[in-house]
């Protein structure tokens, strides 16, 4: 009979090494010939989340496979590279090893879902709305046109009327500015007390400290002399930006109107979409995000634990 050939040896935990903000070059190298369309996998996302998600990855046959632990719980992301069965099974079973009960591989896109299935037609893999993607014409964001934008447009007519403001990018000669405002912002959202967004704050200050490293760009809005508002974004692929961050001080009514429609319309003359990630399924994040009128999602799916799987058929 004969043998079933397998990979030169079995991918371990101890083949992932942490993410540093010294990998910045290698990931611009891999991600140029495999494009990413996922906010999660990009090196901006993970570096500024280190610190929660503890980011590490391997390369493997020339493939980047990532993995996170965040409270305990280890989830790996399927192979970025060239198709490798043997790979995908070596990754499967890792992560069926090592993973959540609920989706030890997440973030799969859809193209590599039917390959999988291909590979093994017993793969239960499911669709995870939390993490589908909000996609945008770059041009309807800045522009705003016809009825459905009409209450949009609407709040922005009001800011810009009741306020004086200015826009100007973000530098590192404001940087320190900046890391006031997020200050007040934090205060105003009372982090502290919120585990998320006291995260978030968190990464939103390393991605700030480090904008030159991570080669990021952003708006800010000043209220009079004050800070008001800011973005963060960078280009995500070859026709997709990708907004990072966004905050606002909600005392100046409409302010995130403002700042989304300053940035589309930097960002509009550069890509045709925008992506603004996912909900979370926070149900108020959703319903904003649906006011603007997405033109696509960016679609994942999860393997799901519980999946009867042959172990003979993915260990050595």
């Amino acid at each position: 009979m004969k043998q079933k050939k397998v990979l030169f040896k079995m991918l371990c935990q101890k083949d992932f090494k942490p993410v540093t903000l010294a990998d910045w070059a290698f990931f611009e190298r891999h991600y140029a010939i495999y494009p990413q369309t996922h906010s999660d996998n990009t090196f901006t996302n993970m570096i500024c989340w280190n610190h929660f998600m503890h980011y590490r990855y391997a390369y493997v046959k020339g493939n980047v496979i990532l993995a996170c632990t965040a409270a305990g719980i280890s989830r790996l992301h399927p192979p970025i590279g060239p198709r490798d069965p043997e790979l995908m099974r070596e990754v499967i079973r890792l992560a069926l090893d090592i993973g959540d009960d609920n989706k030890p591989l997440m973030l799969i896109d859809p193209e590599t879902a039917k390959w999988m299935k291909k590979i093994d037609p017993a793969l239960m893999l499911v669709p995870d709305l939390n993490h589908f993607e909000y996609v945008y014409r770059a041009l309807d964001l800045a522009k705003l046109p016809g009825k459905k934008y009409l209450k949009i447009r609407s709040q922005l007519n009001k800011f810009r009327k009741n306020y004086r403001h200015t826009v100007e990018p973000i530098t590192p000669e404001n940087r320190e500015e900046i890391m006031e405002f997020l200050v007040k912002w934090c205060e105003s959202k009372r982090c502290k007390n919120n585990f998320t967004l006291a995260h978030e704050i968190e990464a939103c200050s390393y991605a700030i400290e480090h904008l030159t490293e991570l080669h990021l760009r952003g708006l800010l809005i000043r209220v009079g002399s004050k800070i008001g508002a800011i973005s963060l974004f960078e280009r995500l692929n070859a026709n997709t930006a990708l907004i990072h961050f966004e905050k606002g001080l909600t005392e100046y009514e409409g302010i995130y109107k403002v700042i989304n429609a300053e940035t589309a319309a930097v960002l509009a003359s550069e890509v045709e979409y925008i992506n603004r990630e996912s909900d979370l399924g926070v149900s108020g994040l959703r319903e904003a995000k649906l006011r603007y009128h997405p033109h696509h999602m960016v679609e994942v799916y999860s393997l799901k634990q519980q999946t009867c799987f042959p172990f003979h058929e993915y260990a050595l």
